[in-house]
């Protein structure tokens, strides 16, 4: 009798021991689903097809480069090309940058996930190891004893029928650990791919900004071929004073459009600046040459200048938003290069060119100190450098007459 009591006992206790199994395993299911929104592979590979695009795109101009026509063309219009280099390496840049950030995250998740997994192997391990323990404690009680002990055949069969659930739940118990440590090092090895796949990325991030580095110095080369050459020299310039007149012409469009579609709208979403302007470089408040009308130190004649230029070895630092407002031209040109505009309201528009990258669109609102590019030797220019111009109401004003004395400094011979 006292066996047949210890046997129940025994039955329960595994019965009790599967059900939290069970439990366990259902809770855990529940526990670890991918959380809403969560970063997927498959917006990785998305990004993998736009840099392989962007690849194709710098490809063919790098084609365009080894070509003889290159050789031959004229040092403005190679620098012209080289700037489309520059701007798609950049992009290639911020492309692998963005894959990084989701890499990252993907890392982050993989790791909860890594984590969980480990919980439920060992939750499985302790139970297993309980089971093993009350079969140690229990151990006088075997199988066999049992079976002997029953006084009636249809004792015994009864009797079979449980030992084969006993073994059935030993089993279970058992399977369960299995794969509880299977999945555990499923998830482990996932892990340790993505952390493999992101320093490919990590090391091919480095590998393009020594790229952007080489291009920007072969620019730089040919900038300095162009000053040699006092007939390209001058060619360029002219070309950049030209461009300057259509520029203004451009922003007083671009501000009429951009009013027009304001009142379109109606709805009061025009950002207005504060008409108080900081000062567009965090880095730099050397201020290399002045606006308005100068004589030329190469041409040794009166030229116009329409804006300050801010250098002091800045290239690739940030150049931020002189006051709050709407973008209205963010593009390139082959005499300013990168260069965007906003308008601030009021009559008051900025205009920054040269960069090295944009970032910002047209349309985009901005307010005061952000960031909108890095600096940069695009378009016609003789190395890198913030050109900074203030128009009102379409005129251009002279940028510094908006600073107090000791925001900027000049250049030695500048007064």
């Amino acid at each position: 009798m006292n066996s047949k009591l210890a046997a129940r006992i025994i039955a329960i206790v595994l019965a009790a021991l599967m059900l939290m199994s069970v439990i366990y395993g259902a809770i855990t299911a529940i526990a670890s689903p991918p959380p809403a929104g969560a970063i997927t592979q498959k917006e990785i590979e998305e990004l993998k097809n736009k840099k392989k695009a962007l690849e194709q795109e710098k490809s063919q101009v790098s084609s365009s480069i080894n070509e003889e026509k290159y050789n031959l063309a004229s040092a403005t219009a190679k620098k012209e090309v080289l700037d489309d280099r520059i701007r798609l390496t950049q992009l290639e840049i911020d492309n692998i940058a963005e894959q990084l950030v989701l890499y990252g995250a993907l890392v982050t998740e993989q790791k909860e996930t890594v984590e969980l997994a480990k919980n439920d192997e060992d939750a499985q391990w302790a139970l297993y190891k309980r089971r093993i323990r009350d079969l140690e404690e229990n151990g006088r009680i075997t199988y066999i004893g049992v079976l002997f002990s029953a006084n009636s055949f249809s004792d015994l069969l009864a009797r079979i029928d449980f030992i084969d659930d006993i073994m059935k739940s030993d089993e279970q118990v058992y399977q369960d650990l299995v794969k509880a440590r299977e999945r555990h090092q499923e998830k482990q090895a996932e892990l340790e791919e993505l952390v493999a796949e992101m320093e490919v990325e990590e090391a091919e991030l480095a590998a393009k900004q020594e790229e952007l580095e080489r291009e920007v110095t072969e620019a730089l080369e040919v900038i300095s071929e162009i000053e040699v050459d006092l007939a390209q020299s001058l060619a360029a310039y002219e070309e950049l004073v030209a461009d300057s007149k259509k520029m203004q012409d451009s922003i007083n469009a671009a501000v009429d459009q951009y009013n027009k579609e304001q009142a379109a709208k109606n709805n009061g979403s025009t950002v207005v600046g504060t008409g108080v302007f900081m000062w567009p470089s965090r880095d730099s408040n050397y201020v290399t040459s002045l606006f308005g009308t100068r004589l030329h130190p190469t041409f040794k004649d009166y030229r116009m200048h329409t804006g300050v230029d801010i250098g002091g070895g800045i290239n690739g630092k940030n150049i931020v938003a002189a006051d709050s407002g709407t973008v209205i031209l963010a593009t390139y040109n082959s005499s300013y290069g990168n260069y965007v505009v906003i308008n601030h309201g009021n009559g008051y528009t900025t205009l920054y060119a040269h960069m090295q990258k944009m970032k910002v669109k047209k349309g985009d609102k901005v307010t005061k100190g952000d960031v909108i590019g890095l600096v940069g030797s695009t378009g016609n220019s003789t190395g890198p450098h913030i050109h900074f111009e203030i128009s009102y109401n379409g005129t251009r004003k002279d940028p510094l007459s908006f600073f107090k004395a000791g925001t900027y400094r000049l250049a030695p011979g500048l007064k």
